[in-house]
């Protein structure tokens, strides 16, 4: 397996771990009678982010986040993978996407402004460079 291949793969495992960071809090702070409900909006009133408290909200951003972020890194580590581009620099930006997806999860939970942004570029240039030296 490609180093590119063992990050995606690590990558979809933290986003496990975001689910239950974000699922556990939220299913204390509103019950199972509103988390295991259908969702229909004249239930709820609005959407389950929007009922929780301020942390837990965040930690629903940053899960939501970071499957945005997971299509473009896994479609960069695809074509590297396949095409048999795998170098050091690309291994290297797929190592930095993933620990700038870890520190983005605490960054944004505890409302690091404007660190958690700066976070996220970091993650998303890494990406974008792989993209690019799979084209050159």
């Amino acid at each position: 397996m490609t180093p590119e291949l063992t990050v995606l793969t690590l990558a979809a495992l933290l986003q496990v771990i975001q689910f239950v960071l974000m699922s556990v809090p939220a299913n204390l702070e509103l019950g199972p009678g509103k988390t295991t409900s259908p969702r229909d909006p004249d239930r709820l009133g609005k959407p389950l982010a929007e009922q929780v408290s301020p942390r837990t909200g965040r930690l629903f951003r940053a899960f939501a986040n970071h499957f945005e972020g997971l299509i473009l890194f896994t479609i960069a580590c695809t074509v590297i993978t396949l095409s048999d581009q795998s170098t050091p620099f690309t291994a290297a930006c797929a190592w930095t996407y993933l620990a700038a997806r870890i520190l983005y999860v605490p960054a944004y939970a505890f409302g690091l402004s404007p660190w958690r942004s700066y976070i996220w570029l970091i993650g998303f240039g890494a990406t974008t460079l792989m993209l690019i030296a799979a084209l050159l």
